[in-house]
C-alpha cells in the first residue's frame, strides 16, 4: 500500500510539471503607451511581481515583460497592476524588529501596486512577505501610503501609528461618516476596500472593485465517508511470550471536512480540519503467558476519534478536475478502549488500556466539478500499548474515502 500510494505521488507531480498552465485573458502597456491584448498567465500573485509571462496566441511562444517596460498590465474580470514610484515605509512588523521611531521612515521605490478599488478614489496594495502596505490617491492625483506602524516607546512598550485614520478623515470624507468610525477603522484589506467603496458611493462615483469581480469560494463544507484498513501487533519485549497479530481488519467510518483556501496562487493551497470516529475490534487465540500460562483470548478493541489537521495542494488539470495531495497531523482521543486477556472459561481476565498517539498521514485524491472526491490516505504507525514500557505495539490505518461538498 505504501509503495503504490509513494508511485502515485510521483506520477502527480512528474505530471504537474508538464500540465496545462493557466493563461487568461488579458493586457499590457508599454512605456509608450500602447496596450497590447494576450494571454497572461496567471499565478494569482500573493507578493506583488516585478515581471509576468505571456502569450500573443493560445500555445503561442513563451514572453516574458517587466516593470521596466510596463506601466500597466491587467487580467481582465480578475485584477489590475499599476507602475507607480512611490514613498514606501518597509518597517518591520516582527516585534523583535519594531524601532523606536514612531513615524514612517520612507524609501522611494519603483513597484507594480495591485489596484483593490478604482473610481474617484483609488485603493492599492503592495505585499511582500509579512509586509504588507496600502496606499491611495484621489481624482489621479499622487499616489501616497496610507501610513501604519508598529514601533516601541520610551518604556519599550508597543504602540501603534495610525495615521492612515487621519489621511482619510482629511482626504476622503463623506457627511455620514463619523469619528467612531475612524477609530474602528482597521489596516487590512477588507476593511479599507469598505471604507472605500462607500467613499465612492457617497460621491455618485462609477467605480471597480477588483476583489469583488471574481468570486472566491474560500471555505468547503464536505461530507466523507470512508473504508479502512487496520491493522494491530503487539509485541512483548521481556518475556517469551508469542507476538500477537490481530490482522488486518475492514471497517466503515465517517467525517466531515472544513476546508479552507487560502486566498493566494491562485487557490491551489488549503487547510483542513476533519473529525471522524474510528473503531477497530479483533480477537485472536494466544499460546503463550501475556498474563497466564495457559491459553488465552485477546481482544482488541479500539475505539477514538480523530482529528487531521491537515495541508493541501491542488493540481488544476481542466475546468472540472483537479488533482490534489495532503499532508497531515493527527490528534487522536480514545474512549473505553483496551486490550483484554481471558483465560477460557473466564477463570482469569486482565484488561490493558489502549492509549492515543499523535501519527501523521498522507493523502492523494482527485475532486470532479468541486463537488466529488476521492481519496486515498495512508497514516503511519503509531504504538497504542506505549503506557506499557515492556510491551510495544503497531496499529496503522489506510483509508479509501469518498467525498461530497456541500457548499
Amino acid at each position: 500500500m505504501k509503495k503504490k500510494l509513494l508511485l502515485l505521488l510521483i506520477i502527480i507531480l512528474s505530471f504537474n510539471a508538464s500540465a496545462q498552465i493557466s493563461f487568461e485573458k488579458g493586457y499590457f502597456i508599454t512605456n509608450a503607451g500602447e496596450k497590447i491584448d494576450c494571454l497572461i498567465k496567471n499565478i494569482d500573485w500573493r507578493n506583488n511581481p516585478m515581471d509576468f509571462e505571456y502569450q500573443l496566441v493560445q500555445n503561442g511562444t513563451l514572453m516574458n515583460e517587466n516593470i521596466k517596460s510596463v506601466k500597466e498590465f491587467g487580467i481582465y474580470n480578475n485584477s489590475k497592476y499599476i507602475r507607480s514610484t512611490v514613498r514606501i515605509d518597509k518597517s518591520g512588523n516582527n516585534i523583535n524588529n519594531f524601532s523606536d521611531e514612531k513615524n514612517p521612515i520612507f524609501v522611494e521605490e519603483q513597484l507594480f501596486l495591485k489596484v483593490l478599488i478604482e473610481g474617484k478614489s483609488n485603493l492599492y496594495q503592495y505585499e511582500k512577505g509579512n509586509l504588507q502596505r496600502f496606499f491611495y490617491n484621489k481624482d489621479n492625483g499622487n499616489i501616497e501610503q496610507l501610513v501604519f506602524k508598529n514601533f516601541k516607546n520610551y518604556e519599550n512598550k508597543t504602540g501603534e501609528n495610525n495615521q492612515f485614520r487621519q489621511q482619510l478623515w482629511n482626504d476622503l470624507k463623506c457627511p455620514s461618516f463619523t469619528l467612531n468610525k475612524m477609530t474602528n477603522l482597521k489596516y487590512q484589506k477588507n476593511s479599507l476596500i469598505a471604507y472605500f467603496t462607500e467613499y465612492n458611493k457617497c460621491n455618485n462615483s462609477e467605480f471597480i472593485n477588483y476583489e469583488s469581480k471574481v468570486k472566491k469560494d474560500l471555505f468547503n463544507l464536505s461530507i466523507r465517508p470512508r473504508l479502512n484498513n487496520s491493522s494491530f501487533f503487539v509485541e512483548d519485549l521481556v518475556s517469551n511470550s508469542p507476538d500477537i497479530d490481530f490482522g488486518n481488519k475492514l471497517g466503515f467510518s465517517f467525517g466531515v471536512e472544513a476546508e479552507f483556501i487560502l486566498p493566494f496562487n491562485r487557490n491551489k493551497w488549503a487547510l483542513t480540519i476533519e473529525p471522524i470516529y474510528q473503531n477497530y475490534k479483533s480477537e485472536k487465540a494466544v499460546n503463550g503467558s501475556f498474563f497466564s500460562g495457559r491459553e488465552q483470548i485477546a481482544t482488541a478493541n479500539y475505539n477514538y476519534i480523530e482529528i487531521p489537521i491537515s495541508v493541501r495542494h491542488y493540481f488544476f488539470l481542466d475546468n472540472n478536475g483537479k488533482v490534489f495531495i495532503n499532508a497531515s497531523y493527527i490528534i487522536a482521543i480514545s474512549s473505553n478502549s483496551s486490550l483484554e486477556f481471558t483465560s477460557p472459561p473466564n477463570i482469569f481476565s486482565k484488561s490493558v488500556e489502549l492509549v492515543t498517539r499523535r501519527n501523521f498521514g498522507f493523502g492523494v485524491g482527485y475532486k470532479f466539478k468541486n463537488k466529488y472526491s476521492l481519496e486515498m490516505r495512508l497514516q503511519t504507525s503509531t504504538n497504542i500499548v506505549a503506557d506499557y514500557g515492556y510491551w510495544d505495539s503497531n496499529y496503522k490505518t489506510s483509508s479509501l474515502i469518498f467525498g461530497y461538498t456541500l457548499f
